[in-house]
């Protein structure tokens, strides 16, 4: 519960913070590395709208009660949220933001190609 109460008050605009400095605080709170939880917050503040940012915080708020581990967040929480959101933009900037800013889905294995030498 606490996770996705979280995600919402991270993308939630308000005036004593910029949404790029209220996603990177709320990251950071749950383990996300500085840096990366700034890069990602500095590319949602500048390809989503205040609107946008405003639905992805409304949607996380309304997934928390499904939330089976609200004590932390991960990439993969974040992910999950965005992709339910109406919006196909908000889904794709916050999986875009993740891989530029070194954020891996836990969830995520490479695949594996073996060559065949003959």
């Amino acid at each position: 519960m606490r996770k996705l109460f979280l995600i919402a008050a991270v993308v939630t605009v308000s005036a004593c913070a910029t949404p790029k400095a209220q996603i990177a605080e709320g990251l950071t709170g749950y383990g996300v590395a500085e840096g990366p939880a700034k890069c990602v917050g500095e590319r949602l503040q500048s390809n989503l709208s205040l609107g946008q940012l405003r639905e992805l915080g409304r949607v996380a708020s309304a997934t928390r009660a499904r939330d089976p581990d609200p004590s932390r967040l991960t990439i993969d929480d974040f992910l999950r949220a965005a992709s339910e959101v109406r919006d196909p933009q908000i889904g794709i900037e916050v999986a875009k933001a993740a891989g530029r800013c070194n954020l891996v889905p836990l969830g995520f294995a490479p695949a594996k190609y073996e060559m065949d030498d003959a």
